[in-house]
């Protein structure tokens, strides 16, 4: 290998390691707030039965 190509390996690490700092940084930030996997859901269950929509003319 020559000197460039090591260059451009050590370049192509150190980027590589700067973004996945980046990455590490923003999930770090983005996880702070509470999981909510304790917490109750809004959905309780299925809506009833969906009935076929009848549409008719209108008549004068």
């Amino acid at each position: 290998m020559s000197t460039d190509d090591t260059a451009d390996a050590a370049a192509s690490d150190d980027m590589k390691r700067k973004f996945k700092e980046a990455l590490d940084k923003k999930n770090a930030t983005h996880r702070e707030g509470q999981a909510h996997l304790d917490g109750d859901s809004a959905v309780h269950g299925t809506h009833g039965a969906v009935t076929k929509r009848e549409f008719r003319r209108k008549s004068g």
